[in-house]
């Protein structure tokens, strides 16, 4: 079974689930757990049958192709916002994530033209779901078995209710926990998700947001009220500002995009800096 997900973080988590024997796997689609007690449940394949195609097609322009310099550039950028990494080696393979992404996306090809069965793990995170609808728009000329297994809002553990945004935020030996949601996709399912990215791709706005559970186009700033609503007159560090959006507005929105949005308002005016540092994320920040 080729595991398919949208994220470097939940790809890594399922690696290491299949490293430590927690998922493993058959070629024909059954899932299987190891326990503790090492005795056989379920299976599902090998830690080189995870596919990792963190695009980032939320953000940016989406009718250049995926494998453009355009989209490695924008990943690259995207990566570097932050300013911490500064060491020729780090940077130069955070310049070749773009490449490594369309490498993932050539060998999941190469299993769907050989017609091994696809599990794809999405959730209703914007990357995670834009990168679902474009992979069905790929997938939808080939004949292979393609089954998700959709992250819930929210599951009741006992007494109390545990929520989600994104796969990147699960264990890797809780990933068979949600087996049983597994789904297989019809043809006319496929075909209907892959109709949703072309339409995306047609519209092609900065920014592809959930609003009322429908992925829509917004524009660049859709993101920079909560910044504003966050800044106080007293003066803040800008890794603080971001960590205070992230954890009250959990949108599955990376840092990296608030890093962006920050700078270009510190550019035009709009904030300014306090205290500066070689480092953007432990600068002092406050309102004009």
């Amino acid at each position: 079974m080729v595991e398919v997900l949208f994220g470097e973080s939940e790809s890594g988590a399922m690696k290491a689930a299949k490293d430590e024997n927690v998922i493993i796997g058959g070629h024909d689609g059954s899932t299987s757990f190891l326990g503790k007690n090492k005795k056989k449940r379920r299976t599902q394949g090998k830690q080189d049958e995870v596919v990792c195609l963190s695009f980032m097609l939320d953000i940016g322009d989406i009718k250049e192709a995926i494998d453009s310099q355009y989209r490695r550039e924008l990943i690259f950028s995207m990566y570097t916002q932050n300013g911490w990494e500064d060491s020729l080696e780090v940077l130069e393979e955070l310049h070749e994530a773009g490449n490594k992404y369309v490498h993932e996306l050539n060998r999941l090809i190469e299993f769907a033209r050989k017609g091994h069965p696809l599990r794809i793990w999405y959730s209703n995170a914007p990357y995670s779901l834009c990168g679902f609808y474009y992979i069905c728009s790929v997938l939808r000329k080939f004949e292979c078995e393609i089954s998700v297994v959709k992250l819930p809002d929210y599951i009741i553990k006992k007494e109390n209710v545990i929520t989600y945004q994104n796969w990147g935020e699960i264990v890797p030996e809780d990933f068979n926990k949600f087996l049983d949601l597994k789904k297989k996709l019809s043809k006319m399912e496929i075909i209907m998700f892959a109709d949703e990215w072309s339409k995306l791709v047609e519209d092609n706005s900065s920014l592809r947001a959930l609003i009322n559970g429908r992925l829509v186009g917004v524009s660049d700033d859709f993101y920079d009220y909560l910044i504003v609503k966050e800044m106080t007159d007293k003066p803040i560090k800008e890794a603080r500002l971001i960590g205070n959006i992230l954890g009250k507005y959990p949108l599955s929105i990376g840092d990296w995009w608030y890093a962006v949005r920050i700078e270009l308002m510190l550019e035009r005016g709009q904030l300014k800096v306090v205290e500066d540092s070689t480092k953007k994320y432990t600068r002092t920040i406050g309102k004009v």
